[in-house]
C-alpha cells in the first residue's frame, strides 16, 4: 500500500426499481473539502496515464463498469512503489488519492466505464503534472 492512499468500502443499497450507490459524505475519512465533482469515461482496453496533482486530493468512485487504477509513488526516490486496484460493482470502493501520487487507469469493461471524482479543489491545469505512458514502467496488457 502507498502511504496516504485510502480504499474505503462503500454501500450499495438494493431498492426496488434500481440500487442506491453511496459515494462520499462530508464526515467520511479522506474527505477534505468540496472543489468539484466530474465524471470521466473510459473505453474498454484504453489507458489514460500518467497524471499527478500537486494540490488536489481525488476521491474516485466507479458506479458503472470496471476500471483498473495504477498508482505510482516516487516521493521517496529510494522507495518507489506501485499499487493497483480494480474497482467495479463487485469491488465497490472509494479510492482516495492524495497529492503527488501518479495515477493511470484502464477500462476493463466490454462497454464504456464511468468514474466519478469528487475533488477538494476545482480543476487547475497549473497544478497538474503529466508523463507519457512509457515513462513509468507498468505492463498494462496483464
Amino acid at each position: 500500500m502507498i502511504k496516504d492512499v485510502l480504499i474505503t468500502r462503500l454501500k450499495i443499497i438494493d431498492t426496488p426499481g434500481g440500487n442506491v450507490l453511496h459515494a462520499i459524505q462530508k464526515n467520511d475519512y479522506g474527505y477534505i473539502s468540496f472543489g468539484e465533482a466530474y465524471f470521466s469515461e473510459i473505453q474498454n482496453n484504453k489507458v489514460k496515464a500518467w497524471k499527478r496533482h500537486r494540490e488536489m486530493t481525488l476521491n474516485i468512485i466507479v458506479p458503472i463498469g470496471i476500471i483498473r487504477f495504477v498508482l505510482f509513488d516516487d516521493r521517496n526516490d529510494s522507495d518507489k512503489k506501485l499499487q493497483q486496484i480494480i474497482i467495479s460493482r463487485d469491488n465497490y470502493v472509494r479510492l482516495t488519492v492524495p497529492p503527488m501520487i501518479w495515477l493511470g487507469f484502464q477500462g476493463l469493461y466490454d462497454d464504456i466505464s464511468i468514474l466519478l471524482n469528487v475533488s477538494n479543489i476545482k480543476h487547475n491545469p497549473e497544478e497538474v503534472d503529466k508523463k507519457n505512458i512509457e515513462e513509468i514502467d507498468f505492463n498494462w496488457s496483464k
